[in-house]
């Protein structure tokens, strides 16, 4: 049977565009948290973990003697109780009695967290400290798992869900914007024109020079006197500035898709030998037949033969400048992507092709 694969190619349009200052940089100290907690949760219909998971069983041990309840952690049964991970993002400028998202998972083995009852679990920060308490029932959105004599039937994900507003936060960050004595922008792609071209933009807005490009991913800007300093920022993030996207060959090995960012150069000329490698397996069955009269048994096998098959290289030249033309070339002539990827690859470390190459 013969195998067929699809190649399939997208040109995207380079050219500079305007954009905000906001969608290119990071302003440092803005941004979000992660927070993580381990707990149990509670009121599961015979889905929970089992005896296996001792950490569970230590756990509601622990749990129980902080009420006065004082138990065996061999004498306790988790069926209905189940080991979770419980996380959160903290928002940038949270403040104490806000509340946010959770999302729960299960760390035994529990089969079906859902419609179980968090126990208030405390959330904690890279530095240690709690920043947050969680608790509250468990939603798998609406997925289930059901077996019967055997067979199995899931939908989504049981042992993983959310809580929605399921946190308070109980501890503001330890973060000051009033305390900067300057603002630090992040270019989330460093570039260096990038970088010069929103300082300057800064500079011509406020008509003095405030602002400085320290490298290639950092901008410092300087806060001015008597100018509120929330409003200060927003008309910077407000600004535009214009840019040119770095020329990127974006490959996904998997799919054989291509995608150019615009219209792509190389050195020219190019020359390209292709050669089509065939690999063939021949299966021969063999029987051996013992004697007659002898007490031997028949013995089945196969004999393997393998051929490797080398056309003669086709050798072609192209003089346009466009990697959309040599990809086009390579195309008529029936190419794999899976060849045409290792193609692009070798001209690219040949230094011919003036682009950055990301394979997916």
């Amino acid at each position: 049977m013969k195998k067929v694969a699809a190649l399939f190619m997208f040109f995207i349009s380079l050219f500079a565009v305007e954009v905000r200052i906001a969608d290119e940089v990071n302003v440092v100290g803005v941004r979000e948290n992660y927070l993580t907690g381990y707990g149990i949760v509670v009121g599961l219909n015979g889905t929970g973990d089992g005896t296996t998971t001792k950490f569970t069983l230590l756990s509601i041990a622990n749990m129980l003697k902080k009420m006065g309840v004082f138990i065996n952690p061999k004498d306790v049964k988790t069926k209905n109780s189940a080991a979770v991970v419980v996380t959160a993002k903290l928002p940038p400028f949270a403040k104490s009695g806000m509340v946010v998202d959770v999302t729960v998972a299960s760390m035994g083995d529990a089969k079906d967290i859902g419609n179980g009852v968090l126990i208030r679990t405390p959330l904690f920060g890279p530095d240690k400290k709690i920043y947050a308490f969680a608790q509250g029932p468990v939603s798998t959105g609406g997925g289930f798992s059901e077996s019967n004599r055997g067979a199995r039937v899931q939908k989504n994900f049981t042992t993983t869900g959310v809580i929605p507003n399921g946190a308070i936060i109980e501890k503001d960050l330890p973060f000051d914007f009033k305390e900067l004595n300057e603002l630090t922008l992040t270019l989330k792609n460093p570039n260096f024109q990038l970088a010069n071209a929103i300082a300057e933009a800064i500079n011509a807005h406020f008509g003095a020079a405030v602002a400085k490009a320290v490298d290639s991913a950092t901008v410092k800007v300087s806060f001015i006197e008597g100018v509120d300093r929330v409003s200060f920022v927003s008309k910077i993030l407000s600004l535009k500035v214009h840019t040119v996207n770095e020329p990127v060959i974006t490959i996904y090995e998997r799919t054989g898709t291509v995608i150019l960012s615009g219209d792509i150069k190389i050195d020219t000329p190019v020359y390209v030998s292709h050669g089509n490698i065939y690999v063939m397996v021949e299966k021969t069955p063999l029987i051996s037949q013992p004697p007659p009269l002898s007490p031997g048994v028949t013995v089945k096998s196969e004999q393997v033969k393998t051929t490797v098959k080398e056309e003669k290289g086709r050798i072609f030249g192209i003089n346009s400048p466009s990697l959309k033309d040599l990809i086009q070339a390579l195309n008529d002539l029936g190419v794999s992507p899976r060849d045409l990827i290792a193609i692009i690859e070798a001209i690219k470390r040949a230094g011919k092709i003036h682009a950055k190459i990301i394979i997916m």
